[in-house]
């Protein structure tokens, strides 16, 4: 059984996180994966009357890239609402980005016996 400030704290995550998206729907992982790097564009001004999280963001990323899900971290919010907040001001032209590099692709193993050989060869 809780006590009424235990139901409280338990709900008010639930509630704050609906409240900062608007009620929107969080957006999907296709233009802000976890790993894409955000910032600020340069000589850009805060939108008027931006939300705390809005404030939040615009200090964090000002100094330099963060990934989206360092963002997420720092502002103690779930990836989505962070990725919604932060398509938010890609959409005004105030968030540029840069994605993932493409992941590394395997090499064959012969290729990496041959270099390994080598260096046997040349270094003992």
């Amino acid at each position: 059984m809780t006590t009424p400030g235990e139901e409280q704290a338990v709900n008010s995550g639930f509630v704050r996180s609906y409240v900062i998206t608007g009620g929107r729907g969080l957006p999907d992982a296709e233009g802000l994966s976890l790993v894409t790097l955000v910032t600020i564009a340069p000589d850009r001004q805060p939108p008027p009357n931006p939300s705390p999280e809005v404030r939040a963001i615009w200090e964090l990323c000002s100094g330099g890239y963060l990934s989206v899900a360092e963002v997420a971290g720092h502002l103690g919010q779930p990836v989505g609402v962070a990725r919604l907040l932060l398509n938010d001001l890609a959409e005004q032209g105030h968030l540029m980005r840069r994605t993932a590099p493409p992941a590394a692709q395997l090499v064959d193993r012969k290729i990496l016996e041959e270099v390994l050989h080598g260096l046997h060869v040349r270094f003992g």
